[in-house]
């Protein structure tokens, strides 16, 4: 609820413009790059304009009881989305180098893209419909 409710909006969401363009200067960073960093670069630029979307798409109606219902899921996607930019944060500063310790930083880098950063798909599907099902279940029923 606080990155939501107050975080993202705070300011007028200037930390949230700043880092999505903070993210967009690695993206395009790695999109120089090529290769593999490119490929997940297009990957997390995606993912980083659904954060933008889905926050805008929450807080549209002016009824923060709907933005709020499912902050944790928010919290999840855009942390997802975060990690992802610290592991082409990490593919870029790894280069050409040789070894276990840079061959294992691709693969951890690898494994996040094809593994972790596409469950935010549905994740913002599910916030930008608004969703009320916690909402709207009756206290009794649990």
């Amino acid at each position: 609820m606080d990155l939501l409710g107050r975080k993202v909006v705070m300011h007028g969401g200037a930390g949230l413009l700043l880092l999505g363009e903070t993210i967009g200067a690695t993206v395009d960073q790695a999109l120089a790059a090529g290769g593999e960093a490119a490929a997940h670069a297009e990957q997390l630029r995606y993912a980083t304009e659904r954060v933008a979307a889905t926050t805008a798409a929450l807080w549209s109606n002016g009824d923060p009881a709907v933005a709020l219902a499912n902050s944790t899921v928010y919290l999840e996607a855009v942390g997802h989305t975060v990690v992802a930019w610290i592991w082409l944060e990490q593919l870029l500063a790894v280069g050409d180098r040789e070894g276990d310790f840079f061959d294992g930083k691709r693969a951890a880098a690898r494994y996040f893209y094809r593994f972790e950063l596409p469950k935010t798909g549905p994740q913002f599907d599910l916030l930008a419909s608004l969703d009320r099902t916690t909402l709207d279940a009756s206290p009794s029923v649990f």
